[in-house]
C-alpha cells in the first residue's frame, strides 16, 4: 500500500503532551536515508529534554527519541532493504576528536532527538555512514524493534565497562539496575568479572538476580556507612579483590552518584554513566589520596556497535527480559508513567 504522508510525535512545549504531526516525507540529501522505524526505546535523556528542562539543540517543536532500529526505504539503492541500528551519536568521522578515536564525543556530531527530529515517528531521515546493520542471524533471536535498545542502553554502558579497562576477576559494582544499569551488569558480568547490583527496587534486583549477577543489596534507606560496610561484607563472600573496585554510577541520580564517590577506594575507577542536573559535593582528594580514577561517558563509538550486536547474535547479552513494548500511540502514557517510576524496565515503542 502506497503511503504519501509520514508521521511524528512532536514535543511543542516542555512538560505538555506529545503531539501527533502528519507531515511530507523529508527530502534527502546525498549520503542520507529514509528509516521506517521498527522501535524506539524512551531514555532518560528523553525525559531530561521533556520534564527537565535541558535544553535541545534544535528549537521546538522537535520530535524526540534517540535508541532507534528500523529498515531502510529510501536513498542509496544498495541500502534499501536493510535492517539497521542508528547509532544515539553520529560523528563527522572528520575531526581531530574522530581522528584520536573519541567519535562518540565529535564536536560536530549529531543527534537524533536533540539535533534533528528523532525516532517517535514513523520514519526517520538520518545520514548512513555509520548505519549499523542487522544481519538475518540476529534477527532470528529479535524482532528488529527489540534491537533498538541497543542504540543507547546497551552500546552505552558497553563503551564505558571497555573505557574502565576492567578485567576477568574484578569486582564491578553496579549502582541503578533500571533500563541501562541491567545491560551494565549483564555486560560487566560477560567480561568476567564478579558483579554486584545495588538498587532500591527489589524488583529490578531479583531480575538482576535471575538473570546471572553474582549478588544484589537494596539500598533504600540505608546511610552511606552501612551501605560500604555491606559492600565490603559481599566482596569477602565473593571472594574478590579488596581493591581496585569498578564502580559504575547508572542511576542518574544525586544520591547514586554521592554513593559512588564514597565507595572509591584504593586504585578504584568510577565511571560515571547516569545523568542529573543536580550538583553533588565531594572531596577530589579521595582521588588523590586514594590513587583512583574517576572518568565519565557520552553515548558510544559507532564503530563499537557490531561488537555489542555479536554478543547478542552468540546469546551471550540477553534483552527481551529487560524490555517492554507499548504501541506508539501511547507515548504520552509511557512518558508520565516513566517519569513516576512506574516500570522496571526498558519502554520502547512501537510506530502504530
Amino acid at each position: 500500500m502506497h503511503i504519501d504522508k509520514m508521521y511524528q510525535w512532536q514535543m511543542i512545549e516542555t512538560d505538555k503532551d506529545f503531539v501527533k504531526t502528519n507531515c511530507d516525507f523529508p527530502k534527502l540529501a546525498d549520503g542520507e536515508v529514509l528509516v521506517k522505524v521498527a522501535g524506539c526505546g524512551v531514555c532518560h535523556t528523553d525525559l531530561s529534554f521533556w520534564h527537565y528542562g535541558v535544553q535541545t539543540k534544535k528549537t521546538l517543536p522537535l520530535t524526540l527519541g534517540h535508541e532507534i532500529s528500523g529498515t531502510v526505504v529510501d536513498g542509496d539503492k544498495n541500502l534499501i532493504g536493510k535492517n539497521v541500528i542508528i547509532p544515539a551519536v553520529l560523528p563527522c568521522g572528520n575531526c581531530e576528536l574522530c581522528n584520536n578515536g573519541r567519535s562518540n564525543i565529535c564536536r560536530n556530531q549529531l543527534m537524533p532527538g536533540n539535533d534533528f527530529d528523532g525516532g517517535f515517528a514513523s520514519h526517520i531521515k538520518v545520514p548512513a555512514k555509520y548505519l549499523c546493520y542487522v544481519s538475518d542471524d540476529v534477527l532470528k533471536k529479535y524482532p528488529l524493534e527489540h534491537l533498538s535498545v541497543i542504540a543507547d542502553a546497551i552500546s552505552t554502558p558497553y563503551q564505558v565497562v571497555k573505557k574502565s579497562e576492567l578485567k576477568s576477576g574484578d569486582f564491578a559494582i553496579i549502582i541503578g539496575v533500571g533500563g541501562v544499569g541491567i545491560y551494565g551488569a549483564q555486560i560487566a558480568k560477560i567480561f568476567g568479572a564478579k558483579v554486584l547490583a545495588l538498587d532500591i527496587s527489589d524488583e529490578k534486583l531479583a531480575i538482576a538476580k535471575s538473570n546471572g549477577i553474582d549478588a544484589v543489596l537494596n539500598i533504600k534507606g540505608l546511610d552511606i556507612k552501612t551501605i560500604k560496610d555491606n559492600v565490603k561484607n559481599i566482596a569477602k563472600e565473593l571472594n574478590a579483590p579488596k581493591n581496585s573496585w569498578k564502580i559504575f554510577e547508572i542511576s542518574g541520580t544525586k544520591a547514586g552518584q554521592e554513593l559512588a564517590f564514597n565507595l572509591i577506594t584504593f586504585a578504584s575507577t568510577l565511571s560515571v554513566v547516569g545523568f542529573t542536573m543536580d550538583k553533588v559535593e565531594v572531596r577530589l582528594s579521595n582521588l588523590m589520596a586514594f590513587d583512583a580514577k574517576l572518568i565519565g561517558t557520552w553515548g558510544c563509538k559507532p564503530e563499537l556497535y557490531p561488537e555489542v550486536v555479536s554478543l547478542v547474535a552468540e546469546g551471550k547479552l540477553k534483552i527481551e527480559p529487560f524490555i517492554q513494548t507499548f504501541p506508539m500511540s501511547q507515548i504520552n502514557e509511557v512518558f508520565k508513567n516513566t517519569l513516576a517510576h512506574k516500570y522496571s524496565k526498558r519502554s520502547v515503542l512501537i510506530p502504530d
